[in-house]
């Protein structure tokens, strides 16, 4: 397993965009798959993007395409989330997540930050 911590959430207006990053720990980071995940107020656990260990394949939830990005660093242990265009609807904790695949599945991951609050307001 790997140690995660993200950073870059806040408080941004409608339009706006922020970058989260996610910083890991140990020397398995390049091997393992990302995902971000968010958690909406009252709502379940769900995959916004995944990427693959070498960067190579990256997925997206239809709400987010065209808007978010991921990218990883594995000189820098380090993945992260360009959102821009943001919406309110978007304002959730987010968590990224450390697996062997980029599957959108949360129990592909055994390796979770502790969350980062993104707040979008209209």
């Amino acid at each position: 397993q790997v140690q995660l911590v993200e950073s870059g959430g806040g408080l941004v207006q409608a339009g706006g965009s922020l970058r989260l990053s996610c910083a890991a720990s140990g020397r398995t980071f390049s091997t393992r798959a990302m995902g971000w995940f968010r958690r909406a107020p009252g709502k379940e656990r769900l995959p916004v993007a995944r990427i693959s260990s070498n960067g190579g394949n990256t997925y997206y939830a239809d709400s987010v395409k065209g808007r978010f990005t991921i990218s990883r660093d594995n000189t820098k242990n380090t993945v992260y989330l360009q959102m821009n265009s943001l919406k309110p609807e978007d304002t959730a904790v987010y968590y990224c997540a450390a697996g062997r695949l980029p599957l959108p599945i949360a129990s592909a991951y055994d390796s979770w930050g502790q969350g980062t609050q993104v707040t979008v307001s209209s």
